[in-house]
């Protein structure tokens, strides 16, 4: 039997399995043990991304949502972990030599002389992590209601999501008093008194993020086999034969939308961890762009091609900024060019048409010597 069988175990195809256990091989055991901690440091920076890739092939893959402003959420969950730590670091005893001890420093250089009520929850860690998903899905919830009821989509709703991703921008920058402005949430020290700038913090968060990845991953692959799944995928194609079906169609774009969000925002929460610092350019719209460019190259219709089209991506982008400084913008421009022209479907699409079926009839040949060698039939 083919390594590619068909063969199901619940909700994963035995392919699927191996996939996931080929990818975890990678960023749990290849790559720590290949990279110094500088180099690691950075792949968690680019596995962050990675949840807002899984959650646009749910929602734009599977749902057919495309949306340009995934960055909001990937912000808003960054933001509401680096308030947490802020709070953190700056007790009274940090900010001593400040007008108001006991508050972030840029409050303090903007003549706060107390803590904003909406930055109280955030002393309590519990509260934080809730937060950190629940405020984008209820932000994302309030736009996916307002849209899909109406019955907003294809290319209005991703040209509005663009508009409030850089609404949202503006609105940060402009309240410098209350969230940094544009140099945004910096000096992130600890979690609970943990250093986590330290390198065995940053080994410790670079495993507590591949983790979470897989986790994520396992949830969109029982999401696309679940009811769910084969309604979002009707939807895609036929959204009014769903419709006249009896199903409510904005219901479920809202649903799919919120929990692209939530993983975009898990993201977020993780980039602050491990890169020490939020800011409003994670937000607007260029980050929000790039990131439905990761899922194009890895494929729209794969949860694990998206992860990798988010590696490779982000590896380009390293190499060809250190290399070519004022020319790595129109590289990565035409990386994506030349894998979507030559490539529709990505990475997943390039394995799926080349590489699988060779591996599948290298399988089959290997089988096939080795009957004829052991004196049997050859399935």
């Amino acid at each position: 039997m083919s390594v590619f069988s068909k063969e199901r175990y619940g909700f994963l195809a035995r392919s699927e399995i191996l996939g996931l256990l080929a990818l975890a091989a990678l960023i749990v055991v290849v790559v720590p043990l290949s990279l110094d901690i500088f180099r690691l440091n950075l792949v968690g920076k680019y596995l962050t991304y990675a949840f807002v890739a899984i959650g646009l092939v749910l929602c734009w893959g599977f749902g057919g949502i495309l949306s340009l402003g995934q960055g909001i959420f990937f912000g808003l969950g960054g933001y509401c972990m680096a308030m947490f730590l802020k709070l953190e670091a700056s007790s009274v005893e940090n900010t001593k030599i400040q007008s108001t001890p006991g508050i972030p420093d840029f409050m303090d250089w903007n003549q706060l002389t107390s803590l904003p009520w909406f930055w109280q929850p955030f002393k309590s860690l519990p509260l934080t992590l809730i937060a950190v998903v629940a405020v984008p899905a209820v932000f994302a919830f309030v736009i996916g209601t307002a849209m899909f009821k109406r019955r907003v989509g294809g290319v209005y709703f991703a040209i509005i999501t663009q508009a409030v991703a850089a609404i949202l921008t503006i609105l940060i920058i402009g309240q410098q008093g209350f969230t940094g402005g544009i140099n945004g949430i910096t000096d992130l020290r600890t979690l609970l008194g943990w250093d986590i700038r330290t390198d065995h913090a940053k080994y410790v968060l670079y495993f507590v993020n591949a983790a979470l990845l897989m986790g994520v991953l396992v949830l969109g692959y029982f999401v696309r086999a679940s009811k769910l799944g084969r309604i979002l995928v009707a939807m895609r194609d036929k959204e009014d034969r769903v419709r006249f079906s009896g199903y409510s169609v904005a219901s479920f774009k809202t649903f799919v939308f919120c929990l692209a969000a939530a993983l975009a925002a898990v993201g977020g929460a993780m980039f602050t961890l491990q890169v020490g610092f939020m800011s409003p350019s994670f937000v607007g719209i260029v980050p929000s762009i790039e990131m439905v460019i990761y899922t194009a190259v890895g494929g729209r219709l794969s949860l694990i091609g998206a992860v990798y089209g988010t590696l490779l991506v982000n590896a380009a982008k390293t190499a060809l900024s250190e290399s070519f400084p004022q020319l790595w913008l129109l590289g990565l421009g035409g990386l994506f060019i030349a894998v979507v022209l030559a490539f529709p479907n990505g990475l997943a699409g390039i394995w799926g048409a080349w590489i699988a079926p060779w591996f599948a009839r290298l399988t089959k040949s290997g089988s096939h010597g080795s009957a004829v060698a052991n004196g049997s039939p050859a399935e």
